[in-house]
């Protein structure tokens, strides 16, 4: 299976810098995307800084926007008054779902109290205007994040771990917290790159036991944060079938939002699918 290119994700309107990065990052091998104003993501709405992801407010919906592009990178123009970037930045950088994903700023040299502001709300890197497009395919490859798909996929054909093992049978005997023990171990006890399939596969098992405990918040806090490790793996790793695995979760995250936190309880557990697996020693 080909991956998809990575993408850029710019909070730009100026066509002057869309134009020549738009043409930089599709020669670099990127797909570019453009949020230009606030209300294409979401109306305006109170937000509370604060840790972990924001599930309401101004911040929430790009957040879950991102969750769902999964960008290698955000570039931010500060001069784009159109669109709420200090709420929507404190946001991505204070959940774990996104904090991950690297931000470069960009505007006026001489605007200090600008470059305070971004750097307050977490911007990875600042740059004035000018230092950007001088040597933006520079910049662009030095900063956004790249999936090695290689190596990934070499790694991903290597047997399952003994733990990893004992921890599916406990998911598919829906023993979750349990499972989520034993895939802790395997993953901290993993040093290749396939080790985020365990790190994926615990979140999962963490999101169905908050939805039995009656957590609606831990619960998708977890769904969010288990596609930065999901996505970007192979439709098979290590023999979990990977594809079936995201398309389950997101089904699951579906019905657990079409309920809302009044009405958990009644979320159907037969949602809480088995993993399965490609090869004929199944756990």
């Amino acid at each position: 299976m080909t991956s998809p290119p990575p993408l850029i994700l710019g909070l730009i309107s100026d066509l002057f810098f869309m134009a020549p990065i738009e043409t930089t990052a599709r020669a670099l091998g990127f797909e570019m995307r453009w949020i230009e104003r606030g209300d294409i993501v979401e109306a305006g709405a109170p937000h509370a800084r604060g840790p972990g992801e924001p599930l309401s407010g101004r911040g929430a919906a790009f957040v879950r926007q991102v969750v769902e592009w999964q960008p290698a990178l955000v570039l931010v123009d500060l001069s784009n008054d159109a669109l709420p970037w200090e709420v929507w930045i404190a946001s991505l950088k204070s959940s774990p779902a996104t904090r991950r994903i690297p931000v470069v700023a960009f505007g006026p040299h001489i605007d200090l109290a600008l470059r305070a502001r971004a750097e307050d709300v977490g911007c990875d890197v600042i740059l004035a205007r000018s230092a950007l497009m001088r040597s933006l395919p520079e910049w662009l490859q030095k900063h956004a994040r790249r999936v090695d798909a290689a190596a990934l996929e070499a790694d991903c054909c290597a047997p399952l771990s003994a733990p990893a093992r004992d921890g599916i049978a406990l998911f598919n005997r829906g023993e979750f917290f349990e499972a989520h023990e034993a895939l802790e171990h395997a993953w901290n006890a993993e040093p290749g790159p396939a080790r985020e399939l365990y790190r994926g596969l615990l979140q999962v098992a963490v999101a169905y036991l908050q939805i039995e405990r009656g957590n609606y918040n831990g619960a998708l806090k977890m769904f969010l944060r288990q596609r930065q490790w999901l996505d970007p793996l192979p439709d098979v790793c290590r023999g979990v079938d990977v594809a079936q695995l995201r398309a389950d979760a997101r089904a699951a995250r579906a019905a657990l939002e079409a309920l809302g936190p009044e009405r958990i309880a009644e979320f159907d557990r037969g949602l809480f699918k088995p993993l399965k697996m490609m090869d004929s020693a199944d756990p």
